[in-house]
């Protein structure tokens, strides 16, 4: 049997990581590049002439043009943080690099921080993973799915009415071959036919071809301009179900991925940034090598946020 090119491509080793992002002034420059890779552009006045002011952590630009000051890490959601550089990229590389995600606990242990340190990093990476995702819309053929999240809590309810399931919804594009190109997964308020509507509003590109099984809320594609074709499956075994090949394999790494990762874990607050981030690196799947430098780019375009509302439950649509 033929190597899988995706699963046997080579992607970033840890010594050439360390070659790369071993000191500050690499990572400093790294982030440069991935903030301003056409060169400073100052967050006040768009201008570029500008000058370096020395003598702290992080070297300041100052604009010529209104002598506004900033810093590598300000506006983004790394502001204000004391943790150097080479701590947040080397939390880039692990949380890239594996294929199964990694918890906080196992990061922390990595990067040689406290716990709640490391949960907050975790997060904040994740959170921009999340928002790079979301600006990005699934076109052309897709197959689309429904799934629920998490196990049951010790004495609470059982089966789909346990507190700690959330529903979700799964999508995966495939190009011309059949091939999965882009996978989608949202937690939702639920499988009503209002809430599949907006999520494909928000999630899918007019004009898309969504494959989904005879759950009568996925009709609801079509408020999007979207064609839909259901298949009644029966309660067929998913081997039995070709059409439905790459979602009920997408489904199946996402389970086994979180199961065997993730333990105790509040999926009815969190979910949503987890989902992220396993999308963020499927649909880079292509580009392991790279992934460092792409969770870098993320972060720099996402809005500072406070750990306050990283903790508070998130809103499902």
């Amino acid at each position: 049997m033929a190597r899988s090119g995706i699963q046997f491509q080579k992607g970033l080793s840890l010594p050439e990581f360390q070659r790369l992002y071993g000191t500050e002034d690499q990572c400093e420059a790294a982030l440069e590049q991935a903030r301003w890779p056409d060169g400073f552009r100052c967050p006040r006045c768009n201008g570029h002439e500008h000058g370096l002011v020395y003598g702290r952590r992080l070297k300041r630009y100052q604009c010529r043009t209104c002598s506004h000051q900033a810093t590598l890490t300000a506006g983004t959601i790394m502001q204000a943080t004391k943790l150097p550089l080479t701590t947040w990229f080397l939390a880039f590389y692990l949380i890239g690099q594996a294929k199964t995600g990694i918890s906080s606990l196992e990061l922390s242990r990595h990067l040689g921080v406290k716990y709640d340190t490391a949960w907050l990093l975790h997060n904040k990476i994740l959170r921009a993973m999340t928002e790079r995702e979301e600006a990005y819309l699934l076109r052309g053929k897709i197959q689309m799915d429904d799934s629920y999240l998490g196990g049951e809590l010790p004495g609470g309810k059982a089966g789909r009415g346990s507190e700690n399931k959330i529903p979700i919804v799964a999508a995966v594009s495939l190009n011309e071959a059949g091939h999965p190109i882009h996978v989608r997964i949202t937690a939702v308020s639920g499988f009503s036919s209002e809430a599949i509507s907006d999520w494909a509003k928000r999630h899918l590109m007019p004009g898309s071809q969504v494959l989904s099984d005879g759950l009568a809320c996925f009709r609801a594609v079509t408020t999007a301009n979207c064609h839909h074709k259901a298949v009644v499956t029966g309660g067929k075994h998913p081997n039995e179900l070709p059409q439905f090949r790459w979602i009920n394999t997408v489904l199946g790494n996402l389970k086994t991925s979180f199961n065997g990762t993730f333990h105790a874990f509040n999926f009815d607050k969190y979910a949503r940034r987890y989902l992220g981030g396993f999308c963020f690196r499927f649909n880079r799947r292509f580009a392991m090598a790279a992934m460092t430098e792409r969770i870098a780019n993320a972060v720099c375009c996402c809005k500072p946020v406070t750990e306050g509302s990283l903790r508070v439950a998130e809103a499902y649509g």
